[in-house]
């Protein structure tokens, strides 16, 4: 495949991976979603995009109303409750199993894919949840494997500055006020998750 370029924020960045991107209102979000699903699909390339249940039909209509294709050839739209909580809590295997194979169809058809997950479903507390930002590591892992992009979405009000201290640790590009950086603060995942075992081993 030719060397991947994705245009974000008003800039081509090569290989960008793994963003956490924080918004501060639905429509800052969708200003940088938009044009992220539209590049995707004009590329050819397998888009995924998680939302809240509650917003899954708005999110289509959505993307409709701005003249991007929805469903197979164009942004998969799914639920949180049926991804992330699919057994009503957070399994961290088999979440990361099912990116993997999602992944793992889209080379076989000769695609990348893209993705972005509205990480709101933290908010629920569901069992399991402490394992998320083990899971944002581990994506990571996966990048060099199948060439793709993984977009996370969080909302600035929803989140503590441990926890935006730990989404930075686990995201080698941030996106915040609309503009895309390459983040400092990032972890590589040997090392990050190298360092929790340590951390759980002393506990």
């Amino acid at each position: 495949m030719e060397k991947q370029i994705i245009r974000l924020c008003g800039r081509e960045v090569e290989r960008p991976g793994h963003i956490c991107a924080f918004f501060s209102s639905p429509e800052e979000e969708y200003e940088t979603l938009l044009p992220y699903f539209r590049d995707g699909v004009d590329a050819g390339e397998q888009v995924l995009n998680i939302v809240d249940d509650a917003s899954v039909d708005e999110r289509r209509a959505s993307l409709v109303s701005s003249g991007i294709q929805v469903g197979e050839d164009g942004v998969t739209v799914l639920g949180a409750d049926e991804t992330y909580l699919a057994s009503g809590k957070f399994e961290m295997e088999q979440m990361a199993a099912f990116v993997e194979q999602q992944l793992a169809d889209a080379r076989s058809r000769g695609r990348r894919m893209r993705t972005c997950g509205a990480m709101s479903w933290l908010k629920k507390n569901a069992p399991g949840t402490d394992r998320a930002i083990e899971y944002e590591a581990r994506m990571n892992l996966l990048v060099p494997k199948f060439d793709c992009t993984f977009m996370c979405a969080y909302q600035l009000d929803q989140l503590s500055g441990e926890t935006v201290v730990d989404i930075l640790a686990t995201h080698p590009f941030v996106i915040l006020k609309g503009e895309i950086r390459e983040n400092p603060f990032y972890v590589p995942p040997e090392r990050y998750l190298a360092d929790l075992l340590r951390a759980r081993t002393r506990h």
